[in-house]
């Protein structure tokens, strides 16, 4: 009965762990599935030394079996579907997955081509959606703080203030002309 309760409890323990390590330092995998490249230039940005995203303890990490967050751009294809759908079944439980830019949430400019089947949740599940094309580097570290606010509620203050720091303003509310993209939600085919 005594062991029971102590395995429970070394159970809880490295689960609280390895959730405090996923929290604080999150490593990403970037994929794209066929986009214009503008949204890697972006993300790639993130990681330089002016945005310098390292700051939030989140590393670009070269092998899906090791990273938490899965960052994809560009529209689905039928070429790529497979290939993401295996990166995303590689990677170690819990996994998010984050679309960014118009093109991995809906097709963006590339909708209703014959070989695009649509944005990122047309193949895997979606966690965050970063809107724009391409989405500014503020946006891209904005939405990855907003996942990192909620795997670790309490850390919540200690990324503001790195927000700050990096000069983006952690509680503004984008106006509406800011996230409108003609390409986001077509009504029709174009």
């Amino acid at each position: 009965m005594m062991v029971e309760g102590s395995t429970r409890n070394l159970r809880d323990l490295l689960e609280r762990v390895r959730n405090w390590a996923l929290a604080n330092s999150p490593w990403l995998v970037h994929y794209n599935s066929g986009s214009c490249n503008g949204c890697d230039i972006e993300i790639l940005a993130t990681l330089t030394p002016r945005y310098d995203l390292e700051r939030l303890g989140i590393k670009l990490q070269g092998s899906p079996r090791h990273a938490d967050v899965l960052v994809c751009t560009g529209p689905v294809t039928r070429q790529s579907r497979d290939r993401l759908r295996r990166i995303y079944e590689q990677m170690p439980e819990p996994k998010f997955v984050v679309a960014v830019g118009t093109c991995s949430i809906s097709g963006g400019v590339f909708r209703g081509c014959y070989n695009i089947l649509g944005g990122i949740d047309e193949a895997i599940p979606v966690d965050a959606y970063i809107p724009g094309c391409p989405p500014r580097p503020e946006a891209i570290i904005n939405g990855v703080a907003l996942l990192l606010k909620q795997l670790q509620p309490d850390r919540a203050d200690e990324i503001d203030n790195l927000m700050v720091e990096m000069g983006i303003d952690p509680h503004a509310i984008p106006q509406e002309e800011d996230l409108t993209d003609e390409y986001a939600d077509p009504i029709g085919i174009r």
